[in-house]
């Protein structure tokens, strides 16, 4: 018999469009869990980042790997949307949610690599930080409820990188870090409640938009390190949706609440592995190539 840990489990993916969001969705359907995926970027309507990935497509690729996939058309920006959709959840599970994973981002356009921040566009940051900080709160704020109501539940925020280092743009660096936070805030406020909440970082991600700048696809990914050489050292988005699959399925959870967690720590103790059978370790990889020219990672915060 298949492994289904997440039978009758109910889980929300804000932001499961594309990436990391998609990958957590498809692996928690995987697991068994019914699985609401939610962002902007819909069949009926794209959004402004000009991808063609869609939530339906997401849903369908929850319900092919063994779960039951609901796609919901919201934006996280929009308090009434959100309201509307846990709204909808409520009633469609009688109140259940188990795992809110906050995976919302659009940043990339809006992300300025070369400046410093007095000569960065103020709007343009603003904005970063609204879509990548706020949508969170707001996804939060209306779907908490529901799990403590219930006593139980996990609150996975995603995040790039899981220290204090510097991550090479201001506005970039701030919503990741905060992220972190407002994993640990949620923490401390769910702790009371048997709800935990933790932050999580994959490594170098093999997103769909990093597959395409590199020209290549999953199948011949490793094409691409002949631009990239640590691309050789890179996950797929499953590797980071069955980090967080093992964190939903684990009874003993609330253990890790507060903590900012990685695949590459993850995987150590759960034993799962990538798409192809491997388990990449990009904080080994740093260790041993970037660690000169980026210094360390530095300690989990």
């Amino acid at each position: 018999m298949e492994n289904r840990p997440l039978n009758g489990k109910v889980a929300l993916v804000a932001g499961g469009t594309r990436g990391g969001g998609r990958g957590i969705a498809v692996q928690l359907g995987a697991a068994g869990a019914t699985v609401y995926v939610s962002g902007r970027s819909s069949g009926s309507q794209g959004s402004d980042l000009g991808r063609a990935e869609t939530i339906e497509e997401t849903a369908e690729m929850v319900t092919a790997a063994g779960g039951t996939g609901v796609a919901v058309r919201t934006d996280h920006s929009d308090p009434d949307q959100v309201r509307a959709l846990v709204d909808r959840i409520a009633a469609d599970q009688d109140g259940r949610l188990d795992v809110l994973v906050d995976s919302v981002w659009g940043g990339d356009s809006l992300t300025d690599w070369e400046r410093p921040l007095w000569e960065q566009d103020l709007d343009r940051g603003l904005r970063l930080l609204r879509r990548a900080v706020e949508t969170h709160v707001i996804t939060s704020r209306f779907a908490l409820p529901l799990m403590v109501a219930r006593g139980s539940g996990l609150v996975v925020e995603v995040t790039d990188g899981n220290t204090a280092r510097y991550r090479g743009s201001f506005f970039y660096d701030l919503a990741k870090s905060a992220v972190i936070r407002l994993a640990f805030a949620q923490a401390a406020e769910l702790r009371p409640h048997g709800v935990a909440a933790v932050a999580i970082t994959p490594g170098f991600l093999r997103s769909e938009a990093v597959l395409d700048h590199l020209g290549v696809t999953e199948d011949n990914w490793r094409d691409g390190a002949a631009q990239d050489p640590h691309f050789a050292h890179s996950e797929s988005p499953a590797y980071l949706g069955r980090a967080v699959a093992a964190l939903a399925a684990d009874p003993d959870v609330m253990a890790k609440t507060g903590r900012a967690l990685a695949t590459w720590g993850l995987y150590e103790e759960y034993g799962f592995t990538d798409a192809d059978g491997t388990q990449p370790d990009f904080a080994a990889h740093w260790a041993d190539a970037l660690v000169d020219e980026y210094g360390p990672l530095g300690d989990p915060l």
